[in-house]
């Protein structure tokens, strides 16, 4: 049975090798935490492209 590997989990969210998991003293299961509690970039960027032209009105959208 496997084990889910954090570095794994900071690829599938689009972060840079090493952003949580170069922490010094940081857990596995602190790292797996902070990973699983944190925003997708790339949803984050959909969502501010979406949000965005409805919360600045006058702006036109690109």
């Amino acid at each position: 049975m496997g084990r889910l590997s954090p570095a794994f989990v900071e690829w599938l969210m689009g972060l840079p090798a090493g952003h949580v998991t170069d922490v010094p003293g940081l857990s596995r299961s602190a790292q797996l935490k902070a990973l699983g509690n944190g925003v997708v970039p790339h949803q984050a960027v959909a969502a501010l492209r979406f949000l965005a032209p409805a919360a600045l009105p006058g702006r036109i959208a690109a």
